[in-house]
């Protein structure tokens, strides 16, 4: 198994503890055990073999943080914007971003279209009662409106991965997480639009804005018994209409879980929930509240009779899937301690042919132990040893021959 040419080797000094110093939360060693020394390292960095000390701090193209004076491997020490060059991100990333603009464009014209299909449904049983007392509740106010519920599922985890910067210290990694996000919440809402506009169905108070004329339900009539009628009867304002006839699937609940899904997977990939330790209780609490925050906006839809259950159902699972596919996309693994945090390689794109500071073309991660040391996450007390002799995440990942 080749490794990436990114990678550090990791050489531990003669008679020093393998073990990793233990770290406070903000950063810095609370102590070293048995008077740890900084771990040596070289760096494919210009073209030279450096060892830590000498290269200083230098996020790699992929944003990963490579060690620097006192830091060890992955230390943290050097600017925010050190190394960064914003020219050379945009070229890697334009065609990501004129991606996502694009779908967004769609996505907003399917969100205005008219609904597609033309449903039928009853009123009146032949005894004379509702037929469909589910979507007979009255019109309220959404608890928490659509635009909102889109800038909660964006702006909370964005809030928390600037505040881990404080411990990364990376507008690479920064900006990859902020567009793996994007690209979840995008491809989710696309996704829901199209099945909005192409399926749709009622929502819990459509009969009360179709107002349906009941003067015509005897000369309209259609299907057996003639009991079944379409929009033609209702005579509620038409834009209520165009949206009660959309309640399939909730863009709310998927909005939620696209993004808090996501944040989900970045805290347990920095805070080492699932790791080989048994971490402090207040990390598990912080990794599930985003799914407890993505639950209670697609319930709440139930509450205000804007959805039916299966709607939020629904989009809770469209947004998962694209939350579960936009970070591995971004990051080295979903549930491997060890590469979770790591955000993937990219050296070259369209705009950009020439790979960058001399990383290979294909972009491939190794998942060798040398590729686990290139970054730390937020918190240290999870994996990382140095002495290590496997190679490759179990599960979701795996190092390919090359």
């Amino acid at each position: 198994m080749s490794a990436s040419p990114r990678a550090s080797t990791v050489v531990a000094p003669q008679g020093v503890d393998s073990e990793k110093p233990r770290r406070s939360f903000f950063g810095g060693n609370r102590a070293t055990h048995n008077n740890q020394a900084p771990v040596a390292g070289t760096y494919p960095h210009g073209g030279q073999n450096l060892t830590s000390a000498e290269a200083g701090y230098h996020p790699n193209a992929h944003g990963a943080a490579v060690g620097g004076p006192g830091a060890g491997v992955g230390g943290r020490r050097g600017g925010f914007m050190h190394d960064f060059h914003f020219g050379q991100w945009v070229k890697l990333h334009i065609l990501d971003l004129i991606t996502m603009a694009a779908m967004g464009a769609i996505g907003l014209g399917v969100y205005e279209a008219d609904p597609a299909p033309s449903r039928s449904f009853p009123v009146y049983n032949t005894d004379g009662t509702i037929a469909y007392p589910q979507f007979a509740y009255p019109l309220r106010k959404n608890i928490i409106p659509i635009y909102a519920a889109a800038l909660i599922a964006f702006f909370v985890p964005f809030v928390f991965f600037v505040l881990f910067q404080i411990r990364l210290k990376s507008l690479n990694l920064l900006l990859g997480a902020t567009m793996g996000l994007l690209e979840s919440l995008i491809t989710a809402a696309v996704f829901q639009v199209f099945h909005k506009w192409l399926i749709g169905g009622l929502r819990p108070h459509f009969l009360d804005v179709c107002k349906p004329d009941v003067s015509a339900l005897t000369q309209t009539g259609n299907g057996f018994r003639q009991i079944m009628y379409n929009r033609s009867i209702c005579t509620g304002d038409p834009d209520q209409i165009n949206d009660a006839l959309e309640s399939w699937m909730s863009g709310h609940s998927t909005a939620a879980f696209a993004g808090f899904v996501y944040l989900f997977f970045y805290f347990n990939a920095h805070l080492k929930v699932m790791a080989d330790h048994r971490p402090a209780y207040w990390k598990m609490i912080l990794t599930i509240a985003p799914l407890l925050g993505a639950s209670l906006i697609a319930a709440s839809l139930t509450v205000d009779e804007f959805h039916n259950w299966y709607d939020c159902l629904g989009g809770a699972v469209v947004g998962s899937i694209c939350a579960t596919i936009a970070y591995r996309k971004t990051f080295g693994a979903l549930w491997d301690f060890r590469f979770n945090h790591i955000m993937l390689p990219r050296s070259t794109s369209l705009f950009h042919r020439q790979a960058v500071n001399n990383e290979m073309p294909t972009s491939r991660f190794s998942y060798t132990p040398q590729e686990s040391m290139v970054q730390r996450p937020v918190v240290s007390e999870g994996g990382w040893r140095r002495d290590w002799g496997s190679a490759g995440a179990p599960g979701d990942a795996t190092a390919m021959m090359v």
